[in-house]
């Protein structure tokens, strides 16, 4: 599916489990353990819009970082390595590439001081990759197992911003941001998406 359209957001409580799976891995990336915390939940409830979706699912990632069940944290953290680490050269998700994509070229040098940067984060941050999320015309960075939201910024800018949050080593921080940023990726994926009715 190179380029799915999400089906009008009245339609989706009668979609087949399937369908309402693929929509999740549309808005954010294909997980097994995202489809259990969440396709029933799109068969349950009527939304308003996408975002109103993307909100509902935003809650049950929060009340998961909020549970005091080491499970629940683990479940969270595969929820959010779904996404694929920042430059990764094969990525499965069309939408992640285009994202990707918009990094732009860098050189060998950028390149390793990046791949550096990923392993230096994934090794400060067990089980989390960076992610960095650009919403509103505002930075909002963010982190984990998520892929990149660059909207066009410089490498160097990126890895700065690494930098710090590496520096900074607060991981209960970067789950809570990386799980808003999964959900302003999703939202920007529905902006774009959404079939017409």
């Amino acid at each position: 599916m190179e380029n799915p359209q999400l089906p009008p957001i009245s339609a989706v409580p009668s979609l087949p489990t399937a369908e309402r799976a693929a929509i999740l891995d549309i808005l954010f990336e294909p997980c097994t353990q995202l489809h259990t915390l969440s396709v029933g939940l799109l068969h349950e409830k009527s939304f308003a819009s996408y975002d109103d979706l993307i909100a509902s699912i935003g809650i049950q990632l929060t009340d998961l970082m909020d549970s005091a069940s080491t499970s629940d944290t683990e479940w969270l953290e595969k929820i959010l390595a779904s996404h694929p680490r920042l430059g990764e050269k094969k990525v499965q998700s069309a939408h992640s590439r285009a994202e990707q994509a918009k990094m732009g070229t860098t050189d060998s040098v950028q390149e390793k001081e990046l791949t550096s940067l990923n392993t230096e984060y994934e090794r400060t941050f067990p089980g989390l990759r960076y992610v960095w999320v650009t919403s509103r015309g505002q930075q909002a960075s963010v982190s984990l197992a998520i892929s990149t939201f660059v909207n066009g910024r410089d490498r160097s800018v990126i890895m700065d911003d690494m930098r710090s949050r590496i520096t900074r080593g607060d991981i209960k921080l970067e789950r809570g941001e990386a799980a808003k940023a999964m959900c302003e990726i999703a939202a920007d994926r529905s902006r774009r998406l959404v079939a017409a009715p």
